[in-house]
């Protein structure tokens, strides 16, 4: 009896399944943080957020005191907590 990647339905398991978890929907968190009140601020944030493991985008809206996050899977609020507070700066929780 040979073996088959082929399941008795005609669906391939490889590749296929490979690449849709791959291509997942990105997630988007906005979290209030307080603090910040320029450019250097937006700066700092997007660069120290940005550095973290599976973080694909960050958008800091100053005026607005809130930092958009957008990640490859659900971010550890408590490790952005910990990036944005170790900046200067206080997260607050997510808007």
């Amino acid at each position: 009896m040979s073996s088959s990647c082929c399941s008795p339905d005609g669906n391939c398991s490889t590749g296929v399944g490979a690449a849709a978890t791959a291509t997942a929907e990105p997630v988007t968190t906005a979290y209030a943080v307080s603090g910040m009140s320029c450019g250097h601020c937006k700066a700092t944030l997007t660069k120290v957020i940005g550095e973290l493991d599976g973080v694909t985008g960050v958008e800091v809206d100053v005026a607005a005191g809130r930092v958009t996050v957008t990640s490859a899977a659900e971010p550890d609020d408590a490790l952005i907590a910990g990036v944005v507070d170790e900046a200067g700066y206080e997260l607050t929780g997510r808007v």
